[in-house]
């Protein structure tokens, strides 16, 4: 869709050059979402291609995943074998509502950003301990958990002129054993719950809701729980007004499918698990 009350589009290449940011500006990546209704507010847009960020770093303690890095770039990642959580990269990129053609624009950051409470990266990034880096508008720099920067349905801690950079993944994270669940009301559709649970070689384990929910919760117990303890957490933690509400999924049937998938996956890591 034409934006036709944009008047500038900025190319900074390097962050010194990021303009001041001002009412009706827009940070454009992807812009899968940007172009594709009417944005009458904005009048500028800063598009962050020619910054040039490396999509994907691994180092000797993370995975760096610039927010500029494309869906399909992400699930084209070689991941070593020892990752054993590596399935979830690809199960994340194929539960968004969005054809393979979206995944070589739309961008991980720009996913966050959104913050929908379907967003699968969103799912992947607080289900493996994921940190982003937020640039903030005054010039400092700000790191905060995936778990805690989304805080509700299309709410997240960016203020103006705020810019998310990147996010870090620890590969101890992506180390531990893990399970995946989601389920749509049809075939095809906007996940109605999206649960991820892993398991430590400590015994440690974390379940990470989202989807059923207007922001992602993680729960983690330091050793595996069974079937009756995992319930009263979750009915303890999830309140029914956090239960997220639309035509993609009534609250009540979220929380019964929250709680079926959350069963499935500690059956799958726990049971297993134990002597």
């Amino acid at each position: 869709m034409d934006l036709n009350t944009v008047t500038a589009v900025a190319h900074p290449q390097t962050r010194a050059q990021l303009p001041a940011w001002t009412a009706g500006d827009a940070w454009l990546a992807g812009g899968t979402w940007l172009f594709s209704e009417p944005q009458v507010h904005l009048t500028r847009l800063i598009d962050l291609t020619d910054l040039r960020w490396p999509a994907l770093t691994i180092s000797d303690t993370h995975l760096s995943i610039a927010a500029t890095c494309t869906i399909a770039q992400l699930d084209a990642l070689a991941c070593p074998p020892d990752w054993l959580a590596a399935p979830l990269i690809n199960q994340c990129c194929r539960a968004f509502l969005a054809s393979f053609k979206i995944w070589k624009t739309a961008t991980v950051g720009g996913n966050l950003c959104m913050s929908l409470p379907a967003g699968p990266m969103i799912s992947l990034t607080s289900a493996l301990d994921g940190t982003c880096t937020i640039w903030k508008a005054n010039g400092g720099e700000h790191r905060i958990p995936i778990v805690e920067f989304v805080t509700g349905n299309q709410r997240n801690r960016l203020m103006p002129g705020d810019l998310l950079r990147q996010i870090n993944i620890p590969l101890t994270a992506l180390k531990r054993r893990s399970a995946f669940r989601q389920i749509s009301l049809t075939p095809v559709g906007r996940s109605a719950a999206l649960l991820i649970g892993s398991l430590g070689d400590n015994g440690t384990f974390t379940l990470t809701v989202t989807a059923s929910t207007v922001r992602p919760i993680q729960l983690s117990f330091p050793q595996p729980p069974d079937a009756r303890a995992l319930r009263e957490r979750i009915a303890q933690e999830i309140t029914d007004d956090l239960y997220h509400d639309d035509v993609h999924g009534k609250p009540f049937w979220r929380k019964h499918m929250t709680l079926r998938l959350a069963e499935e996956i500690r059956a799958e890591l726990c049971d297993t698990a134990r002597p």
